[in-house]
Parts: C-alpha cells; structure tokens; sequence
C-alpha cells in the first residue's frame, strides 16, 4: 500500500496546475492533502473526475486551512478534528479509518510571524498527540502531513539563522516533535534514511527551490507496532505544483 502527503497550498491552485494528471503519476493507494483553502463544496467540484473516495474537512473560515483524503478504498468510518472546539475551527485534522489502522491527515498549526501562535501551537501539538495515543487503544495509528516543524539540525538548510527565530523551527515546536516520538511514534523517513538530507518545503522567494535552501516540514509518523511493516520511506522532490512537495510511505497490509 502506498500512502501520500502533500501539501498542496490551495486545492483549487493545484488543480490548474495539473493535479489530476500528477495524481495518477504518483500512484497512491490514499493522498492525503492539506491546505486546500477550500469549503467541502468547493474541494469536491475542484476534483471531480478523480475516481477515489473522498473526505474532506473545511475551516469554518473560508479560504483559509482544510484538509483532503482521496482513497482506493472506502473508509470504515471519517472523523473531522480532533474533538477539541478550541482546535476544530481550522479543518486540520481529518481521520480516515481501515481495517488494519487509522490515518490521520494533519496540517499542523503554524506558530505565525513574530511567533504569535507559539503558545496556542504548543497546546495544539499535546492535544493532537493526545488524541492520537486515544485512537492507539483500537488499532495503530499513520499520521501524515504538514506539522510545520523541522526536528533535527538536518531538516534544514540554515539552522542557525533560523534558531527560535522563525516559526517551524523554535525549541518549543522541536520539543513537540519530540514528544511525539518519545511517545511511541517512528519519523519514517528519518528513521530509514538516518543522515539523507532532503527538504520538503522552499519559499518562493529568492529561487530557495533552485538553490535547495528548504525545510522539512512533512512526515509520515507511524506508531511503532507497525513500523516493521513499513518497506520505503520517501520525499518528492521533483514533484512540482505547489511550494511543499509531497512524502510517504510504502507500507505492507
């Protein structure tokens, strides 16, 4: 089974720029997607034509946020958020069930300019692992997404400029990341690709894309029961159509 993250920075932009085309390119079993900036309504006629099941979750501010599950198979259930209403405004989390485990499609808050978000992202960062480890009890869980944090000096062209200065890359976010993993969650990537330098994000600005100046932003965490499973663990640089690129995993259920 091959599972896909991409930020896509607005479903409706992508589209334009040949989504469906590069959606059968990349042969996905589930694409999950975030930051579609669209309502329900709007996802579902900007994709239409794409043969999967899909899912779908909006911020009540539109235009804003939002994330997108498109799969080769129906869902045992969908959950939107995480059950908080404090964090459940922003479409940023949406919960595709199987038989064999749950994926959770997640955009992770962003700590903003001047770090003005930094302290509500912290919360939000305990909350989501608290309701992953909830959703652990039934059956494993495959987390992916944008969590807008890069863990390791490594994860980033320009650490040292960018030290609990820029949002993405403050010890607080770090210690998020952490958290998660210290609690029974594996970085796929990183694990099997321990010293691979490889971003997932470029601004726009001053050709970083060209240059390799990036960020890795996007992960697929698995929790560790099913980490023995996973067979590749991967990074799409030369997919292009959006400023992320998409990951993932090919993972044997």
């Amino acid at each position: 089974m091959k599972i896909i993250s991409w930020n896509v920075n607005g479903i409706r932009a992508v589209v334009k720029k040949g989504f469906a085309d590069i959606e059968k390119q990349l042969g996905a079993d589930i694409l999950c997607v975030q930051e579609t900036k669209a309502q329900d309504d709007q996802v579902q006629e900007a994709v239409f034509g794409i043969e999967k099941h899909l899912a779908s979750n909006s911020a009540v501010k539109k235009g804003y946020s939002g994330t997108a599950t498109f799969s080769a198979y129906e869902p045992i259930s969908t959950q939107k958020g995480i059950g908080v209403e404090e964090h459940d405004q922003e479409g940023r989390v949406l919960t595709t069930e199987y038989k064999d485990f749950f994926l959770v499609n997640v955009y992770v808050v962003n700590s903003s300019a001047g770090l003005k978000r930094l302290n509500y992202r912290t919360k939000w960062d305990q909350d989501f692992l608290a309701y992953l480890k909830k959703l652990e009890e039934s059956k494993p869980v495959i987390a992916v997404g944008d969590f807008n944090v890069c863990h390791q000096p490594i994860d980033i062209a320009r650490p040292e400029a960018n030290y609990n200065k820029t949002p993405g890359y403050t010890q607080q976010e770090i210690d998020g990341m952490i958290n998660f993993l210290e609690n029974g969650f594996v970085d796929t990537f990183r694990t099997l690709h321990p010293g691979e330098v490889k971003y997932s994000w470029w601004s726009y600005r001053g050709g970083a894309r060209e240059k390799n100046i990036g960020w890795r932003l996007d992960y697929v965490l698995v929790s560790e029961s099913i980490f023995p499973k996973v067979k590749s663990s991967f990074i799409l640089n030369e997919v292009e159509g959006s400023d992320h690129c998409p990951v993932g995993i090919e993972i044997d259920f």
